[in-house]
C-alpha cells in the first residue's frame, strides 16, 4: 500500500495583498519533508488524464512518484533512487512509449539519462549522450516518446525514450556559447522548440528538415549508438532579450515566457524574417514582476491550458498570475511563515486548483484553491 502523507498541522497562510479585481484564495494544504537536500523538479503528468492528479519530484540520487488525493493528503506511489550516490537529479519530465506506458526521464549531474518505466518501476533505457550535466527535460506534447535534453555542455539533444536513439544534436556555429539551462517545445508547431542559457540567449530552432530521421527513430531496432545521429548548428531565430543568465522559457502560443535574475518574467513575441534565419526583431508584450527573485535556476509553470503560471523566489513565496489578462494580473501571492527556503520550481495542476512548490529545503508544499474572490479596492504587492 502506497504511504500517505497527511495534511501537516498548523499551517495557516500568510495573506498576501494583490491587485484589484481578481483573486484566487490559496491554502496551505499540506508540506512534506522529502529529505534534507534541494529538490530541484516537480511536475504534473499531463501526459495522460487518468493520470492527471498525479506528480514526481526529483532531487539528490532519487526520482519519488505521488498522487494527491482529498483534503490536502498526498499519496507516496514509488520512488526510484538511482545506483550511482553521486547523482543530483536536477530535472524529470513525464513521457510514454507508442503504447502510452507512463515514462519518467529524469536527469542531472552526470550528464546520463534515465528513462523510467513507471509500470514496471525498471530502468527502460540509460540516454548516453552529453558531455556534463542535465539541465532541464521537457517532452513533445504531440509526440509523447520524444524529449529534449538541455545540459551544461552547450547542446541541446532530441531523444526517442521508446528506442533510446539520440536523433538530433543542437549545438555548433550557431549554438549556445555557453550551458543551456532550460528549453521547451512549440505546443502546437511539432517541429519548433525554444532553448535559452548562460549565454544571456533565447534560440529558437526547427526540426523540420531533419523530420524523415525523427520517424526514423521509432522503428529503430540497431543499438541506439548506430543511429544516423544528425548535428543541427544554425537557429531560426536568436533573441537577446535578457542581460543575465536565462534559466526558464516557455511557449505561451507563438510568444515566449522568459525570465533570467531580473525580477520578473517576460513575454514576447518574436518577430522572424522568412527569408533570414537568425534574423527579426522582438515585441515585448507584458512583464511580470516577481519580487526577491535575483538567482538562478528558480523555473516556472503553468497550468494545462495556459491560463495561470507560478513562480517561486528565494524567500519561499510563490506569485500567481493570470496570463490571459492585460495589462498582468497577479492573482494570488503564496506565503507562509515555515517557508523560507528557495522555491526551485512549482508545478500548477491541470486544472490550476493546485500549486506545489519544491525546495531548496527538501520541502514539498502544497497550495489548494479555496475560492475566487472579486476585490474592489486598491491594492499593491511588493
Amino acid at each position: 500500500m502506497a504511504a500517505m502523507a497527511k495534511p501537516a498541522i498548523g499551517l495557516e497562510p500568510v495573506v498576501g495583498s494583490i491587485t484589484p479585481s481578481k483573486k484566487k484564495d490559496y491554502r496551505v494544504t499540506n508540506r512534506l519533508q522529502e529529505g534534507k537536500r534541494p529538490i530541484y523538479a516537480v511536475v504534473f503528468n499531463f501526459i495522460d488524464a487518468s493520470y492527471f492528479n498525479v506528480f514526481a519530484t526529483a532531487g539528490c540520487n532519487r526520482v519519488t512518484v505521488y498522487q494527491l488525493q482529498k483534503d490536502g493528503v498526498i499519496a507516496v506511489l514509488q520512488s526510484y533512487v538511482d545506483e550511482d550516490k553521486d547523482e543530483s537529479f536536477y530535472t524529470v519530465s513525464w513521457a510514454c512509449d507508442v503504447r502510452e506506458s507512463p515514462f519518467l526521464v529524469a536527469g542531472g549531474i552526470n550528464g546520463i539519462i534515465r528513462v523510467i518505466d513507471a509500470g514496471t518501476e525498471k530502468i527502460h533505457k540509460s540516454l548516453v549522450g552529453h558531455g556534463d550535466s542535465v539541465n532541464e527535460i521537457r517532452t513533445q506534447p504531440l509526440r509523447a516518446s520524444l524529449v529534449v535534453s538541455a545540459s551544461k555542455d552547450e547542446s541541446v539533444r532530441l531523444w526517442n525514450v521508446q528506442t533510446g536513439v539520440c536523433i538530433l544534436v543542437f549545438a555548433g556555429a550557431g549554438g549556445h556559447r555557453n550551458e543551456v539551462l532550460s528549453v521547451d517545445f512549440h505546443p502546437s508547431d511539432i517541429y519548433r522548440m525554444a532553448s535559452c542559457g548562460m549565454d544571456s540567449t533565447v534560440k529558437i530552432w526547427s526540426m523540420k528538415e531533419f523530420w524523415p530521421y525523427v520517424e526514423k527513430s521509432f522503428t529503430w531496432t540497431d543499438l541506439p549508438s548506430k543511429f544516423p545521429t544528425k548535428n543541427v548548428q544554425f537557429p531560426i531565430f536568436i533573441a537577446s532579450i535578457h542581460t543575465n543568465y536565462v534559466d526558464c522559457n516557455r511557449w505561451l502560443g507563438n510568444f515566449i515566457l522568459s525570465k533570467s535574475v531580473d525580477n520578473e518574467i517576460v513575454l514576447w513575441e518574436p518577430k522572424m524574417k522568412e527569408h533570414s534565419p537568425g534574423e527579426g526583431s522582438v515585441d515585448i508584450l507584458q512583464k511580470y514582476p516577481v519580487p526577491d527573485c535575483d538567482i538562478w535556476f528558480i523555473k516556472f509553470s503553468c497550468d494545462f491550458g495556459f491560463k495561470t503560471t507560478a513562480i517561486g523566489n528565494r524567500e519561499g513565496k510563490i506569485y500567481v498570475w493570470d496570463l490571459q489578462s492585460s495589462p498582468p494580473e497577479l492573482v494570488a501571492r503564496l506565503s507562509h511563515p515555515q517557508s523560507k527556503s528557495p522555491i526551485r520550481q512549482t508545478a500548477v495542476s491541470f486544472d490550476g486548483s493546485t500549486i506545489l512548490g519544491c525546495c531548496e529545503d527538501g520541502t514539498i508544499w502544497r497550495w489548494d484553491l479555496v475560492a475566487t474572490i472579486g476585490v474592489t479596492s486598491t491594492a499593491s504587492f511588493p
